[in-house]
């Protein structure tokens, strides 16, 4: 029988958190070469959000965390201890994982709490009830127990997949997208509900997302992925400050991308004159300026305060903040600024534009190393 669910504890388990480690991870899949020695480590109670776009190797290595494939070469490590290597592979079941997929992959024909029991193993029925329980009751559902899946809402169901997953008390928890089948409304706060109940239960986390403000709202450190391989990985504040390359700069942020030359230390550009400490003097450089990186103001009528004038050619209110297009004497192409809502007066047109300092980031055109 169920217990009653006012009569018992209503915050999960804590879990044992395990670091995880991936030692120069080849994978291939024929003659596609889909992860190229991939080294990174998640330590305990970390959430370590995989970061790409579509393509770029985040779920392949997910799921050869989780057991689900096994890779061509290199390691896979639990607190040091082989999981899978070229002599060793432990199966899914002995990993001590959790795994959340971006479907939720819920049972139709079971209700939430026999979904979420599905779990766990090896344990009395009575144990078996008070975790399924205690994880229902966490994630906020205790009023759904009997009711099947079909009668929930996206975000309900992305909370009997977390229940699900976190019930066993794994020490490595694997969300591949977890947030993407939700609508804009419900994500914000599901998202900081998961995170409360991943901090709650201090498993180590991998997040896998193609979202860069996810990334950054809910890692504690964030990998970048691109064809394979880890661009940067760092915080957010270490990637979003000091991008390696301009891939990283645009993957964090909206750019403008002017084509410079070195000149005496200095590149120079349509919205100023910067100082370059990329190259070899006459060398081309990629001057990126961050959309948000333009303080843009009605024109004060001096001729030295340094801003640079502009004309405004179209403008959307976005509610808290406003994209503008502008056009900039020397330009080859419009100039795209995101400010704050109203900032400007309505039906202005002739603006000047200053630049913030440290929204201006420099690249080596040929390479774009940092």
């Amino acid at each position: 029988m169920v217990q009653n669910p006012q009569s018992s504890h209503q915050r999960t388990g804590v879990t044992f958190a395990a670091e995880l480690s991936f030692e120069d991870i080849h994978l291939h899949y024929g003659d596609v070469h889909t992860l190229k020695g991939i080294t990174l480590k998640a330590s305990p109670g970390e959430i370590l959000c995989l970061l790409g776009p579509s393509g770029s190797g985040k779920t392949s290595l997910l799921r050869l965390a989780a057991g689900l494939e096994q890779q061509t070469s290199g390691r896979v490590l639990t607190n040091g201890r082989e999981v899978a290597s070229d002599t060793v592979f432990t199966p899914p079941e002995k990993r001590s994982v959790g795994l959340m997929f971006q479907d939720f992959a819920l049972f139709p024909h079971m209700t939430i709490l026999e979904n979420v029991k599905f779990g766990l193993r090896k344990m009395s029925a009575a144990d078996t009830n008070r975790e399924a329980l205690a994880a229902i009751r966490r994630v906020g559902l205790e009023h759904h127990l009997n009711s099947y899946p079909h009668v929930l809402s996206g975000g309900e169901q992305q909370r009997v997949a977390l229940a699900r997953a976190l019930a066993p008390r794994p020490s490595v928890i694997l969300m591949d997208e977890p947030f993407s089948g939700l609508d804009t409304r419900l994500k914000d706060s599901v998202r900081a509900e998961t995170l409360a109940i991943l901090r709650e239960t201090r498993a180590t986390a991998i997040v896998v997302t193609h979202d860069a403000e996810e990334a950054m709202r809910m890692g504690d450190r964030i990998a970048l992925l691109d064809k394979g391989e880890i661009v940067q990985a760092g915080t957010a504040h270490e990637i979003y400050h000091a991008p390696r390359n301009l891939f990283v700069a645009g993957f964090f942020a909206e750019l403008n991308l002017f084509s410079s030359l070195r000149r005496d230390g200095r590149a120079d550009t349509p919205l100023g004159s910067f100082q370059c400490e990329r190259g070899s003097e006459g060398e081309p450089v990629t001057v990126a300026v961050r959309t948000v990186g333009l303080d843009v103001r009605p024109p004060d009528g001096s001729n030295t305060s340094g801003g640079i004038p502009g004309r405004i050619v179209s403008r959307r209110f976005l509610g808290v903040t406003e994209s503008l297009v502008l056009a900039v004497p020397g330009a080859d192409e419009v100039v795209r600024a995101r400010i704050r809502a109203d900032e400007l007066p309505p039906g202005i047109r002739d603006v000047t534009i200053y630049v913030r300092p440290g929204d201006i980031m420099l690249f080596e055109s040929e390479n774009e190393n940092a």
